[in-house]
């Protein structure tokens, strides 16, 4: 596991086993992030040219994994951190690439290429709760014209 240089922030490859059948992908294991207990896992597409954020969490951490090429874009929102301010762009993620994002630091992706890209989640939070019956856990960002967190002019 690879420590970035925003506090708390981890990217990882994750290995693939292949064989004559095809190949496999562990994208979540409780013995390698033992802190972490996802109560759920999705997966989304992005369209070609189309980002997703910026937001943030107040208290859910974000297990992605990339399953194709996409910009990832964390900046530390947290008053009390280490790395507060620092903000850190990760360029064309290989297939396979985990991202882990606690709360408080605000992440956006986007997918510039000429395909759709799938996105898996484990977030360590229900989507607005169990039941759907809570306030989702997530500060927008992409709506702020005066938000500090954004990808310039290519921000769709």
């Amino acid at each position: 596991m690879s420590l970035t240089d925003i506090s708390g922030v981890y990217v990882n490859q994750l290995p693939v086993t292949a064989d004559d059948r095809g190949s496999l992908m562990e994208i979540f294991r409780t013995d390698e992030l033992p802190e972490l207990y996802p109560p759920m896992a999705y997966l989304s597409v992005t369209l070609p040219n189309r980002s997703r954020g910026p937001h943030e969490h107040v208290s859910q951490t974000d297990i992605f994994v990339f399953l194709g090429p996409a910009d990832v874009l964390l900046w530390d929102n947290r008053p009390d951190s280490e790395t507060y301010g620092m903000h850190r762009i990760l360029l064309d993620t290989a297939p396979g690439t985990q991202v882990i994002v606690p709360p408080g630091v605000v992440h956006a992706y986007r997918n510039r290429g000429p395909d759709s890209v799938m996105i898996a989640n484990a977030p360590t939070s229900l989507y607005a709760g169990y039941g759907r019956n809570e306030d989702v856990d997530e500060i927008r960002h992409e709506d702020d014209e005066d938000s500090p967190f954004s990808f310039g002019s290519s921000h769709e």
